[in-house]
């Protein structure tokens, strides 16, 4: 169930690419609730989870996605178990992947990640607050 409070909201998926439109679909939803325009972060979240996904996880890895507002900000994570870094790589445009978090950082205010205790990182977007 999602809530229409400021109090972060999360979902778990399998770290698998079939499990990304469930990300998309849980930020949409929260996006919705707070009367926020949803667009930008379900692109934001369809990479941060991509890259959790591929990147990040083992097979049979759990990832976690959360939205939550801060100070009025809107921000969406993704939880991975790998301790490596994303890394922002020069444009390839004759690649056919690898500009995910070129593209996000264009969209957002502001990204990160910070470490989990236990292992793991979260990688994070701050978006501006667009109203419905």
């Amino acid at each position: 169930m999602i809530e229409t409070s400021d109090a972060p909201q999360s979902i778990v998926i399998q770290a698998i690419p079939e499990a990304i439109k469930q990300a998309r679909d849980f930020v949409a939803k929260v996006f919705g609730a707070w009367g926020l325009e949803d667009h930008i972060a379900r692109t934001v979240i369809s990479e941060l989870a991509t890259n959790a996904v591929r990147h990040g996880s083992a097979k049979g890895d759990l990832v976690i996605v959360r939205a939550y507002l801060l100070a009025g900000q809107p921000v969406v994570e993704a939880w991975d178990r790998s301790d490596a870094l994303p890394v922002l790589q020069p444009a390839n445009y004759a690649a056919e992947s690898g500009r995910g978090l070129l593209l996000m950082e264009q969209l957002v205010t502001r990204w990160g990640t910070r470490p989990l205790t236990e292992g793991g990182k979260v990688v994070w977007a701050e978006l501006e607050p667009v109203p419905a």
